[in-house]
């Protein structure tokens, strides 16, 4: 199976998911004016130039294909279960993504425009994440094509990106579930706020190993669970207060401390101030 997607005029994407146990073939026609960028996240493609010259394209790995002298038409096979996706991007359109950091893409050099380009190289997880939203069920997506197109353009920012490589990534987040297990996490935390799972009842909960929860949890939050916490616990106290709804000690108890001195000295470390002359001063 196979759809292709117009992204806009000049910029086209396939998508193949070979959901069947036989090889699927794909073939397109096209011209020196395009770019080609090949991303594969499961199984083997295998570009076929010739009857005895392929070019493979493994699995969480691209390929991006660039020869501004000769045509290099797509004969595509992928393997069974294999998921595999194609970028198609005129040469003018793709300048205009570019046009303002084309020193980054050494292609774009004046000195590199009649050259080919050919690079290959292993996908990042955030890449994978992308690349696996794309294939997501959108049965229940009210804006199923505008999603697609988001994804598509956040994949390509994520290809051209000087820094991804020394991204600190996550590597067990390169599916929506996972991402969802964290997410999760993050909820169960905020509901008990003053009584949180430890750690380890938290992993259970959600299904993942601690050291993916905490992990995960990092990447996406950009912070510990604790970390987390704890913040989420004095923002919410310091709102509290605002309301004059509750004392001092009523709050420290709602949000988990076991007693008030505690609770002020926590809430004087974060804010430069204790809660009751943080009161005055808004007052």
């Amino acid at each position: 199976m196979f759809e292709e997607v117009r992204v806009q005029d000049g910029f086209n994407v396939v998508k193949l998911d070979n959901q069947t146990s036989e090889i699927l073939k794909y073939a397109k026609e096209i011209d020196n004016t395009h770019i080609q960028l090949h991303f594969c996240t499961h199984q083997l493609g295998q570009l076929h130039y010739g009857p005895r010259y392929a070019i493979d394209v493994k699995e969480n790995t691209s390929l991006l294909l660039y020869n501004p002298n000769q045509n290099l038409p797509i004969n595509l096979t992928l393997q069974p279960k294999g998921k595999y996706v194609i970028f198609i991007v005129a040469i003018k359109v793709f300048h205009s993504f570019f046009s303002q950091v084309a020193e980054l893409i050494h292609f774009l050099d004046e000195e590199n425009k009649d050259k080919k380009y050919y690079v290959d190289k292993v996908l990042t997880p955030s890449e994978i994440l992308v690349l696996n939203q794309l294939f997501t069920d959108q049965a229940n997506n009210t804006l199923p094509m505008l999603y697609t197109k988001a994804k598509v353009y956040e994949l390509l920012s994520l290809y051209f990106s000087k820094t991804q490589e020394n991204n600190q990534s996550c590597p067990f987040l390169d599916t929506e579930e996972n991402v969802e297990k964290i997410k999760k996490a993050k909820q169960i935390v905020i509901s008990n706020i003053a009584e949180p799972p430890s750690l380890q009842e938290l992993a259970d909960e959600v299904g993942l190993s601690l050291s993916k929860l905490k992990e995960g949890f990092k990447h996406i939050y950009g912070e510990s669970v604790f970390n987390f916490l704890l913040d989420y616990k004095l923002e919410y106290a310091r709102k509290m207060l605002l309301t004059k709804q509750y004392n001092v000690s009523e709050i420290s108890l709602q949000v988990g401390y076991s007693t008030a001195s505690h609770f002020i000295s926590a809430f004087k470390k974060k804010y430069g101030t204790t809660p009751k002359q943080y009161l005055m001063s808004v007052s």
